[in-house]
């Protein structure tokens, strides 16, 4: 499909070898030395450009293969180079490399507070090591167990000792690598604080439009919360309309997840295309020809200034990228293939920061376009129905389809779970998010009236309260989510390649995709069943680093008992226990104390002393 329509898709096949370069990259990320790469880009960049300018007079069109030998090792080695560089331990002057008893540190993040503990990150811009201050670079992420540190803000300069630490990396299997997710956020210290450790100088060190918009949001949340009485439904829609997820609970969370819906929760093209659509419609009024690039730019600007409001997480700036794009094409018409689009944005985003190939959001984002792109006119072209009202519900039914075959490869590997009702999910919630947007723009950019606004954040709430019930009567049914599956990392690109093969073969109808689907889903299977196997047949003993808790757990094929004095729902049984048990294949557990004498076919516990098949010890 893709050698086919090669010559339409040429910054699709080019931004490939760049991302293989920032892969690379990446995974060989630390304290490398890198200057050769910059000497060999430079030199293949002057030979690139020298062929170019000898085309004619070395009559080049009859190697045109020469071009294409040159240009993918030079955007493997800009993707390389662009991604040591971002490193910050590749820096000299990184505040880790400096002796100090104090830092001073700019907060760049929106301070978060949870269970009295104030967390943000930092730049640090100097070490002061007691006698000069000298200038620094590098990020922390900083907690503070503070009341007074709620007050903290984005842009406040504070004064605090160099007591930090590197984030612990994963004691236990199956469990969060919350020390890799740091680093690929360009953290990889982290300092605890109390009363009294820290000192506020000034405020006013961050940028001045980002201030203005984290200021400017906050107001606006406050304004929803004026306006809505239940706190889940406030909570929601500050995370629906302003991207701002402090007050959203890990309920309602978890309620999204299991039905597939949770994209809706994260700022993303969706809703900038609901916003688009609305300044079209405003804007109608206005004559097409005398008017277009005014009308380009007041849609533009309110676009980029909806992404800075929301935070600019990677799906936002995706979509502001292509919408800019696409504007930009139709107003001097120019018609551009979507499929150029989408790898023009991620050129520009990686460009920015090669590091945000690593954020699952980016990659679900660009994947369900792809997918949304590539395969959802395939589908919609299966069926061809006639009813005007039950054609639409079968392109949405297209659209839903596609994007999730394409992220759920993914969706699997990073979240253990598949939500087998995500089509009817999805279509429960296309008026009420629809209605929900429109109700809270309105609500935030009009002024203050009494009547009106109480009107529609009443609105806004029985909406938002509406769209939950369905979810839950969603998430309550039979096998409504798949729960507890764990893929590898060969699994995983195994399973992509299957998608792929499928989205070709319906494409082409070509035998051979056929065949290789069979062949590939025979692979997954067989490699499911081996796993399967040889989990039901170990038996082990696995002792927990659990933080301030113990756990000890004894496998015995799919069984197993856990001895620990954690609940099931005590935050460190669920990051440290569970993921264990899960990854393990253990469907079957007991959970006893330390205190408890236990006695079953293949563990026997009698006070401190723990026989397990052959094996005795202490616990």
């Amino acid at each position: 499909m893709i050698n086919r329509h090669r010559g339409e898709i040429p910054v699709v096949l080019l931004l490939l070898p760049f991302i293989a370069g920032i892969a690379c990259g990446i995974w060989n990320a630390y304290e490398q030395p890198y200057t050769w790469v910059g000497i060999l880009l430079a030199l293949l960049a002057t030979v690139f450009i020298a062929l170019n300018i000898a085309y004619q007079t070395l009559r080049l069109y009859h190697y045109r293969w020469i071009g294409t030998l040159l240009i993918i090792p030079i955007l493997f080695l800009t993707g390389l180079l662009f991604t040591l560089s971002r490193n910050e331990l590749n820096h000299a002057d990184h505040f880790s490399r400096q002796q100090a008893k104090y830092l001073l540190v700019n907060i760049n993040s929106e301070p978060s507070v949870k269970s009295e503990v104030t967390r943000f990150t930092a730049d640090i811009v100097s070490a002061y090591d007691g006698k000069a201050y000298h200038h620094t670079t590098g990020t922390m992420l900083i907690a503070v167990k503070d009341k007074l540190a709620t007050n903290l803000f984005y842009g406040e300069q504070l004064l605090i000792p160099a007591n930090y630490s590197a984030p612990d990396p994963p004691f236990n299997l199956g469990e969060f690598n919350y020390k890799q997710y740091l680093a690929n956020k360009h953290i990889h210290q982290q300092a605890y604080l109390y009363p009294g450790q820290y000192r506020v100088l000034g405020s006013g060190k961050g940028n001045q439009l980002i201030s203005y918009a984290l200021q400017t949001r906050q107001q606006l949340v406050d304004k929803l919360r004026h306006n809505m009485k239940d706190t889940t439904a406030m909570a929601v829609a500050s995370t629906l309309i302003l991207g701002y997820k402090a007050d959203l609970s890990a309920d309602v969370m978890q309620t999204y997840a299991k039905t597939g819906t949770i994209h809706i929760l994260s700022v993303s093209g969706g809703h900038v295309a609901i916003l688009l659509g609305l300044l079209v419609y405003i804007l109608g009024f206005l004559p097409n020809k005398q008017t277009r690039v005014f009308k380009a730019v007041i849609i533009l600007m309110v676009i980029w200034a909806y992404a800075v409001l929301t935070g600019l997480s990677p799906a936002v700036c995706r979509a502001a990228v292509m919408i800019t794009l696409i504007i930009a094409g139709k107003t001097y018409s120019r018609q551009l293939n979507s499929l150029n689009l989408l790898a023009v944005s991620a050129f520009v985003l990686l460009l920015y920061d090669p590091y945000l190939l690593t954020d699952v959001g980016f990659q679900l984002s660009y994947l369900a376009v792809a997918g949304i792109l590539i395969l959802q006119p395939v589908i919609y072209g299966l069926l061809s129905i006639r009813n005007k009202w039950l054609d639409k519900l079968w392109l949405a039914c297209s659209v839903s389809v596609a994007a999730q075959a394409f992220t759920f490869p993914l969706s699997l590997y990073y979240f253990h779970q598949f939500p087998a009702y995500f089509i009817v999910s999805n279509l429960l919630i296309v008026l009420p998010v629809g209605l929900i947007m429109y109700a809270g723009l309105l609500l935030l950019v009009l002024p203050q009236w009494p009547w009106v606004s109480q009107a529609l954040g009443w609105l806004l709430e029985k909406s938002i309260l509406m769209m939950n019930r369905m979810l839950a009567f969603v998430e309550q049914l039979p096998f409504a989510s798949i729960n507890k599956v764990w893929i590898t990392p060969m699994e995983l690109v195994l399973l992509s390649c299957i998608v792929l093969m499928v989205a070709y073969f319906l494409y082409s109808k070509n035998k051979r995709a056929f065949i290789a689907t069979a062949i590939g889903c025979l692979l997954l299977f067989t490699s499911f069943s081996v796993r399967k196997i040889n989990a039901d047949n170990k038996n082990m003993v696995i002792f927990l680093n659990a933080r301030k808790q113990q756990a000890i757990v004894f496998k015995h094929g799919e069984k197993g008992v856990v001895i620990t004095n954690m609940q099931p729902a005590d935050k460190a049984f669920s990051y440290s226990v569970q993921p264990c048990l899960d990854s393990m294949q253990i469907e079957d557990y007991r959970l006893l104390p330390f205190t408890a004498d236990v006695h079953n076919p293949y563990l026997l516990k009698k006070d401190a002393l723990v026989a397990f098949g052959t094996k005795n010890s202490c616990c």
